[in-house]
């Protein structure tokens, strides 16, 4: 197998996630604004080009591909790409990050396909709060979505929950009890301070150490040495030995040293650090050179040498990236 790539701090580089693009069908209150204009077609990289990138990616050692959005499954023949994907020489495993809307119909064929693990957002299990977070969608075809993912085989199944102080915060241990009746893990995750969303984000920051103390209430949490090869640090529960409850923690327990991930946009853009600007247009070397690979290597291993050395996001909770989370693959 070929080394990873390594970054200028002597980090291996040798996860990646992929946005298929930028639309999603709901309109999520930390993801994007409520009137939101989407890249026109023909700056979103084409599903070949997508599969070139991952060739080239895990040519050179990355083996772990996340396919996001947006929300992915309504890119037309993402099923088809992440076939082509999931049977790479080398990749480790192909997994996806979902809103859940459409999984009634597409669990099984993703399986199928050879994706291994899927992750699929939830904030609330209250209707009405759901339809205000998530602006327009509905609860329940999300929960038929988790329970056709259950039913379709994949290797594990996580809950994630986007924690924001004065909206969900209250329904930390439902969230909670909900996964471990299913079986699932679940992962608390304090919000990213992307895009101008109309409100404090300061005010709404819910730490990981307050969710932490919430579950104590109920659960005792033991120390896990689980890492599914991402951000999340992760815990047991005692008595409940189907499901992990990890955290992610961009703000109280930054995770820069270990990183191991870039971020490749739908419009091409090649994102070194979710935190920061540095980027690298792989949509004009994919579109320039289209059948000479080595263009593209050399510009991401000189890329990679500057990848940064952690993001500073504001304690007062400031924008200092103006994308939205949508626009960086969730």
């Amino acid at each position: 197998m070929p080394a990873a790539w390594v970054d200028g701090y002597g980090r291996t580089i040798d996860y990646v996630r992929m946005s298929v693009t930028d639309r999603c069908d709901f309109r999520c209150i930390y993801c994007m604004s409520e009137d939101m204009t989407f890249l026109p077609r023909q700056q979103v990289l084409t599903l070949e080009e997508l599969y070139r990138c991952a060739q080239l990616f895990v040519a050179n050692g990355v083996r772990k591909i996340r396919l996001t959005g947006g929300e992915p499954l309504v890119r037309k023949g993402v099923i088809g790409l992440c076939e082509k994907i999931s049977a790479l020489p080398g990749l480790r495993e192909l997994v996806m990050t979902t809103n859940g809307s459409q999984l009634t119909q597409y669990a099984k064929p993703l399986a199928e396909a050879g994706v291994k693990r899927l992750n699929i957002s939830l904030d609330t299990l209250n209707p009405q709060r759901f339809r205000e977070m998530t602006r327009v969608g509905d609860l329940q075809r999300v929960l038929d979505g988790i329970e056709a993912a259950r039913e379709a085989g994949f290797e594990s199944v996580k809950i994630n929950s986007v924690i924001i102080n004065g909206r969900n915060q209250d329904e930390i241990l439902s969230l909670t009890e909900f996964a471990v009746n299913r079986g699932l893990d679940i992962t608390f995750i304090e919000e990213m301070p992307l895009g101008h969303v109309g409100r404090s984000r300061e005010r709404s920051l819910f730490r990981s150490d307050q969710v932490r103390d919430l579950l104590a209430q109920q659960y005792r949490l033991l120390p896990s040495s689980a890492n599914t090869g991402g951000p999340a640090r992760y815990m047991h529960l005692q008595d409940h030995p189907r499901t992990r409850v990890g955290f992610i923690s961009p703000h109280s327990n930054n995770f820069c040293s270990t990183c191991n991930r870039v971020r490749l946009t739908a419009e091409g853009r090649l994102l070194l650090c979710l935190g920061n600007e540095h980027d690298l247009d792989m949509r004009a070397l994919v579109r320039r050179y289209p059948l000479d690979d080595q263009p593209l290597f050399d510009a991401v291993s000189k890329a990679l040498k500057y990848k940064p050395e952690r993001h500073h996001f504001n304690a007062d909770g400031e924008v200092q990236i103006v994308r939205f989370m949508n626009a960086s693959g969730g």
